[in-house]
């Protein structure tokens, strides 16, 4: 803190605030909805006395020639930042998707803190909250906790005022490294060297990828390293060309699906030997493929990049604030048709990515960004963008109800940014015993993600119909599910690389699947 009221924002933090752009800006977005009308009066007393708790959100971000700043607002005013709307029409959910396309569009104040809340009080009957929060505040893990702060298990206690102020952590960023380090700190020899190895490492190869080859001979010689990681993905190849991808606009599209039952989606992966995630990443590859094959598009064989945020946050640490996670480049099989072997690819291509230090690699290339010149944060928001076609998230909300200002959360939505020239966002969140599809598109690209969204219900009765007809008894079971999806565990050789996806590879499927 260099004086009362300014805070410098740590590297990372500073590098989603300057990745904004016309074409994508760094806000995340969520919808809360409601059966009842929620009271102005009310939900404006809750964002006073509860999200305004965590006093970061009184604070707006400053940049100037000697960095990036927590200023406090002086002016602060909760008019500028609560809003009451009416939707035109019908009020229903295409009006709704129409007026959070909007918002998703529009980039927020920078003269103020950078979030906003819009209550549109006449939803289906009862109302709706659309949250903005720009990423620069908090990762995903974060603001569910932020969420679940204004929030209670009654409806009488959502009306009820908190606690005293949430502070933001004590502790600088040299800390934060050592959190982050920490689990492979004896694999590394060493948290602290670690991290400023991995600094100049990324400096290093993001100014001259060319040395990414000599890393990678490096690598064959000594084993799997931060530098080969980081060689890897400096050579990483440029995504499929597919209408996904393309010159971007300013105006987004967003589209939610019906959600899922939690219970069927854990009970289908625990029968096939899979994950909650892959089951739900293999139904986003389906649900793409159709899309695409709806349209004429070639899709047998295609491979589609996904970034997947890693949740790198220290256990204990989910109320604070700042952004905590690393990403994975994951290849989705979107050219297998057969959903089983479509999941089972799914499933080892997210195992290989588990023993991946990419994660705290881009962590460490963000944090160099933040701190770096502007060229250095176009080299990374390039390489980020060139290699994907979307960002897919998966967020972990409360598995119970939940009530804002007098009022159950009935449904719960949200929206991922995408950085550079990414121009699709899948995002899943689950609540209250159910599963959440949120897409949202550039409106140029992809203007109709409602149709996307439409076939994921499509694709989840296709693996349950097939794990139902699944002759159970059979003694060759599948594969014992993956644990700790969001965790990354320990160092992969260096061939753990995922393979070009081949549509012949009944291996792939266990023996009891085989000919479904």
């Amino acid at each position: 803190m260099s004086r009362a009221g300014r805070e410098r924002i740590s590297g990372v933090d500073t590098a989603w605030l300057r990745m904004d752009l016309p074409t994508n800006l760094m806000v995340i977005v969520g919808v809360l909805m409601f059966e009842g009308r929620l009271q102005v009066k009310q939900v404006r007393r809750t964002v006073e006395n509860r999200f305004l708790a965590y006093r970061r959100f009184r604070q707006k971000a400053v940049q100037d020639p000697t960095g990036s700043w927590w200023e406090d607002d002086t002016d602060f005013d909760i008019d500028s930042h609560l809003h009451q709307v009416a939707l035109p029409g019908k009020a229903g959910k295409e009006e709704l998707q129409a007026f959070v396309s909007d918002l998703a569009s529009t980039p927020l104040d920078a003269t103020k803190p950078l979030w906003q809340f819009h209550l549109v009080d006449n939803y289906a009957g009862g109302s709706a909250l659309v949250m903005r929060i720009h990423h620069c505040y908090a990762d995903g893990i974060a603001l569910v906790q932020v969420m679940l702060s204004m929030t209670e298990a009654t409806a009488k206690e959502s009306l009820s005022l908190p606690a005293q102020d949430i502070e933001p952590p004590a502790g600088g960023e040299a800390d934060f490294w050592e959190q982050i380090l920490r689990p492979v700190s004896g694999a590394l020899e060493g948290a602290t060297r670690v991290g400023r190895n991995l600094l100049d490492q990324g400096r290093e190869l993001a100014a001259n990828p060319a040395l990414a080859q000599e890393a990678i001979e490096g690598v064959t010689r000594k084993g799997m390293d931060f530098a080969g990681e980081l060689a890897r993905l400096a050579l990483m190849g440029s995504d499929s060309p597919t209408r996904f991808k393309g010159r971007l606009g300013v105006r987004k599209r967003v589209a939610w699906a019906v959600p899922f039952p939690l219970d069927e989606v854990k009970v289908m992966g625990k029968a096939l030997g899979c994950s909650i995630n892959d089951v739900l990443l293999a139904m986003a590859a389906g649900a793409l493929r159709d899309y695409l094959a709806s349209k004429g598009d070639a899709v047998d064989g295609l491979q589609m990049r996904a970034v997947v945020p890693v949740n790198l946050r220290p256990n204990g640490k989910g109320r604070e604030l700042g952004n905590q996670f690393g990403l994975v480049f994951l290849d989705l099989p979107v050219g297998i048709d057969h959903p089983l072997e479509r999941l089972y690819e799914v499933r080892r291509r997210m195992q290989a990515l588990r023993g991946s230090y990419q994660p705290i690699i881009v962590l460490g290339l963000l944090h160099t960004v933040g701190h770096g010149p502007k060229i250095l944060q176009e080299q990374i928001a390039a390489l980020l963008s060139q290699n994907a076609s979307a960002v897919m998230t998966n967020v972990p909300g409360p598995q119970h109800p939940i009530y804002f200002a007098g009022l159950r959360v009935e449904e719960l939505n949200c929206w991922v940014p995408q950085s550079g020239g990414i121009g699709m966002g899948v995002s899943i969140l689950s609540y209250d015993g159910r599963i959440q599809f949120g897409l949202i598109t550039d409106a140029g690209l992809v203007p109709d993600p409602d149709r996307i969204v439409a076939r994921f219900h499509g694709e989840f009765e296709k693996l349950m119909w097939l794990t139902l007809m699944s002759p159970w008894e059979d003694a060759d079971a599948a594969p014992a599910p993956a644990s700790a999806e969001a965790t990354p565990p320990r160092p992969a050789s260096s061939r753990a690389k995922a393979r070009p996806a081949s549509r012949s590879s009944p291996a792939k499927i266990p023996r009891r699947f085989r000919g479904l």
